[in-house]
C-alpha cells in the first residue's frame, strides 16, 4: 500500500533551478537560461499522427499522402530511364579527364561532354596530393630518366623528352591562369636536386651534369661535392654526416612542387564553367559498341529510380586510373589484347615538425636500389598539400591486388584473360629481381624503413616521422614480338583504330605530362577536326608542334611568360 501511495500520489518532484521561469503554452520564455522542461513544453513536443490523420506524412500539407507508386510494381519493377545522347564521355575524375574535358569544351563549346566520377569529389585517387609525389616531372632531378651507359656516359634522351612535355603543361596552365580559369596556388617554386651517395653514384651524377647543364632546357643546373656548399642547399641532409661519406648534389632552381589534386579541382571548376557536366557517385560498369560506331555505356548510381542509366556517346575517354584496364577490356577492342596490370602500392614517411621542415626547402631524388621499379626511386620532398607544409620520404613499395586505393580485392583477378596470361608470365620471368625487391619491401620493418631515411637525414628522429599509405599504381605488362611479354614503366595511351574510345594506362610521369597526353588523344581520336583546332591549340600552347630544344630564344620567351603567370621560376 505504501509503495502504491508513493507511486501514484506522491507530490511532483522538485524542479531543478526553481528560480528559472516555466515555459508558457506559447513556447515563449522570459529567460534564456532554460535547463529543464515540463509536460507543457511545446517547443519539443511531437505532434501525434493519431490526431492528424488528414495531414500528409511530412506534415507539410493538409491533405493525406496517397500510397500509390506509379513507377513499377510496389517500387521494385522500376521503369528504365531513356538513353541519354551525348558527344563525349569522360570516365574518372582525375587530372587526365579534367584536362581532356576542359580542352574539348574550349575547342568545341557546343559539344555535350559528361564526366562520371564514382567517388564524392574530383581527384580522390591517383591525382590526390597524398597519392603521388607531387613533383613537376621535368627530368631536372629524376635519375631514372638518365640511365648510365657501360662506357660511363649517361643517356639523356628521355630526360629531354620529358622536359619538352613538361613545358607544354606549363604553357597550358599559364594560359588558363591568364584567362582567370584557374589560380596558381597548386604550384610553388621548389628547387630540384639529385643526390649521389658512394663513389659510383658520384661518377654517374658528374657525367649527368656534364651532359645536361649546357642544354637549353637544363641551363642553370649546378653541381657540387663541397660539403659547405651542399650544407647551404640541403642543411638537414648534411648535418651529422660523416666527413668520409662520398656524396654529391646537383641543384636546379626552376623546379616545382605541384598539388595535382588542387589543380584537378581547379580545372574541374573551369570545365563546368565552360558548360561541361560532372556527375559524382556515378560508376560506369559496362560499355558496348553499337552498329553505328557509337558507344552505349551503363552507369550505376544510387538514385531512387532504376539505380542504373544508359548513355550513348560518339567518343569515350577512360581516365579511371588502374580501372582503365578493366573498362578497356570490357570494350573488347582488339588493341587491349595482351595487356595486363600489376598493382603496386606505396607508403611514405611524413614529417610535420616545423623545425625539420624549414631545414629542407627542396625535392631531392636519389638512385633506386638494384631491382627496384622506377616509381620506387627514393626521394625527400618538400611538399605543400592543402596549404600544409611538410616533408615526405619514400616511397616504400607494397602490394595490394586492388587497381585503385578504393578498388576491389578482386581487381587483379578480374583482369586475367586467356590472351594476357602468356605475356604476363613472360614479363614476370624477366623481372624476378622485381619480385624479390617487392618481397623484401613487404617484409621490411619500421626500423629498416627508418634506416633508409637516415641515408638522407643522418640526424632524423623517429618521433618526427609517421607512416602513411600512398596511392595505387598499376604497372603495365603487354605482349612483345621479341620478348613475348614485357613490363612497361611509364604511361601508355591505348586507343581503338577508329578513335572512338581511348584510355590511359600506366604511371609516372603521369600528371606532369597530362597536357601532352591530352593533345595526343585529341590528335589521334579527332584527326578530322584537329586541323581546324590547331590555331586554338597554338594560342593556348604556343610551342605546340615545335621543339624548344632547337629554339633557345623561343624557349626563353615562353619560359619567362609561364614563370610570370604562374608565379614560379
Amino acid at each position: 500500500l505504501k509503495l502504491f501511495q508513493r507511486t501514484f500520489f506522491a507530490p511532483p518532484p522538485t524542479r531543478r533551478f526553481q528560480n528559472l521561469p516555466r515555459v508558457t503554452r506559447c513556447g515563449i520564455m522570459s529567460s534564456p537560461n532554460r535547463l529543464s522542461t515540463d509536460s507543457e513544453d511545446v517547443i519539443n513536443a511531437r505532434p501525434s499522427m493519431k490526431l492528424n490523420k488528414a495531414m500528409s506524412t511530412t506534415g507539410l500539407t493538409p491533405t493525406a499522402t496517397k500510397g500509390k507508386y506509379k513507377n513499377g510494381c510496389c517500387g521494385f519493377c522500376k521503369r528504365k530511364p531513356p538513353i541519354e545522347e551525348v558527344d563525349c564521355v569522360l570516365v574518372g575524375g582525375g587530372v587526365m579527364s579534367a584536362t581532356v574535358g576542359l580542352m574539348l569544351k574550349q575547342l568545341e563549346p557546343s559539344w555535350k561532354v559528361v564526366m562520371y566520377e564514382r567517388l564524392g569529389a574530383l581527384a580522390e585517387e591517383s591525382s590526390n596530393g597524398w597519392n603521388n609525389a607531387g613533383t613537376g616531372h621535368s627530368a631536372l632531378c629524376e635519375p631514372n630518366y638518365t640511365p648510365g651507359k657501360p662506357d660511363g656516359s649517361v643517356d639523356v634522351a628521355k630526360a629531354i623528352t620529358v622536359n619538352e612535355q613538361w613545358q607544354l603543361s606549363r604553357q597550358y596552365w599559364a594560359y588558363l591562369k591568364d584567362q582567370k580559369l584557374i589560380d596558381d596556388e597548386f604550384i610553388s617554386v621548389t628547387p630540384h636536386m639529385t643526390f649521389a651517395h658512394g663513389e659510383d653514384q658520384v661518377q654517374w651524377l658528374r657525367a649527368r651534369h656534364s651532359q645536361l647543364h649546357n642544354h637549353p632546357l637544363f641551363k642553370g643546373m649546378e653541381y657540387s661535392e663541397d660539403p659547405a656548399q651542399m650544407t647551404k642547399w640541403a642543411p638537414i641532409m648534411m648535418a651529422g654526416r660523416s666527413p668520409s661519406d662520398k656524396v654529391a648534389l646537383t641543384k636546379c632552381d626552376v623546379g616545382t612542387d605541384c598539388d595535382f589534386g588542387a589543380l584537378t579541382r581547379e580545372m574541374g571548376k573551369a570545365y563546368m564553367k565552360s558548360g561541361g557536366n560532372l556527375l559524382l557517385f556515378h560508376t560506369v560498369t559496362n560499355l558496348k559498341k553499337e552498329s553505328d560506331g557509337k558507344w552505349l555505356l551503363t552507369v550505376k548510381k544510387n538514385d531512387l529510380g532504376a539505380k542504373k542509366s544508359q548513355v550513348r556517346a560518339r567518343f569515350v575517354f577512360v581516365g579511371a586510373g588502374g580501372w582503365a584496364l578493366l573498362l578497356l577490356q570490357k570494350s573488347k577492342i582488339p588493341e587491349i589484347r595482351g595487356f595486363m596490370g600489376f598493382p603496386i602500392s606505396g607508403e611514405f614517411l611524413v614529417c610535420q615538425n616545423p623545425a625539420v621542415v624549414d631545414g629542407h626547402p627542396a625535392k631531392v631524388y636519389g638512385k633506386a636500389a638494384i631491382g627496384a621499379p622506377p616509381m620506387s626511386v627514393p626521394h625527400l620532398d618538400k611538399r605543400i598539400i592543402g596549404g600544409k607544409h611538410m616533408l615526405l620520404f619514400g616511397p616504400f613499395a607494397g602490394f595490394s591486388p586492388r587497381y585503385l586505393k578504393t578498388g576491389s580485392l578482386l581487381d587483379l583477378l578480374k583482369s586475367v584473360r586467356p590472351h594476357n596470361l602468356i605475356p604476363a608470365a613472360a614479363a614476370g620471368l624477366q623481372n624476378l629481381d622485381l619480385t624479390v625487391y617487392l618481397v623484401k619491401q613487404l617484409l621490411a620493418s619500421d626500423n629498416k624503413k627508418f634506416t633508409e631515411l637516415l641515408q638522407f637525414i643522418p640526424k632524423a628522429q623517429p618521433q618526427d616521422w609517421l607512416l602513411v599509405t600512398a596511392g595505387q599504381r598499376v604497372q603495365i605488362m603487354k605482349k612483345d614480338p621479341k620478348k613475348i611479354g614485357i613490363l612497361q614503366f611509364g604511361t601508355e595511351v591505348v586507343a581503338a583504330a577508329d578513335g572512338s574510345i581511348c584510355g590511359l594506362l600506366g604511371a609516372s610521369p603521369g600528371a606532369s605530362t597530362a597536357v601532352q597526353v591530352a593533345l595526343d588523344v585529341l590528335a589521334k581520336c579527332f584527326n578530322k577536326e584537329f586541323d581546324k583546332w590547331k590555331p586554338t591549340v597554338q594560342k593556348m600552347i604556343p610551342s605546340y608542334g615545335m621543339k624548344l630544344s632547337d629554339n633557345e630564344a623561343k624557349f626563353k620567351e615562353i619560359h619567362a611568360w609561364t614563370a610570370k603567370s604562374l608565379g614560379i621560376k
